[in-house]
């Protein structure tokens, strides 16, 4: 499964972006997906993650109210709305794609990562 990520930019505390992730090479709707986060000198964190279906959704307490996860099983393609953006939101956020098909916060059920995007949120 490749992986393409995009929609990362530079934007001030209060505004919104979309990200995009494409997949090719399987089967998109057997994926669970799921965004992650690495800010400047930190470790990657979990952001978002969706089923296979769209059913299930989870969000990390940090973004839960201000992004939303969301597919297109038919553009093999996972967005991530995200509004009300702060400045310790300024990451790169990378997707990724599992083979379980429920929502699921925990990395090492992904087994295809996508390149990153960044963003930056100024204050």
């Amino acid at each position: 499964v490749q992986l393409q990520a995009s929609g990362g930019g530079l934007v001030q505390a209060g505004g919104s972006l979309r990200l995009s992730c494409a997949a090719s090479g399987r089967t998109f709707s057997t994926l669970s997906m799921g965004w992650f986060r690495q800010p400047p000198g930190k470790e990657r964190e979990f952001v978002a993650a969706i089923s296979w279906s769209g059913g299930s959704t989870t969000y990390a307490d940090s973004v839960k109210g201000r992004f939303t996860i969301s597919r297109d099983n038919a553009k093999n393609t996972v967005y991530l709305q995200m509004n009300s953006l702060k400045p310790e939101d300024t990451a790169v956020y990378y997707c990724a794609a599992s083979s379980i098909t429920i929502a699921t916060m925990h990395p090492q059920w992904y087994r295809y990562w996508g390149q990153g995007t960044l963003v930056t949120v100024s204050s």
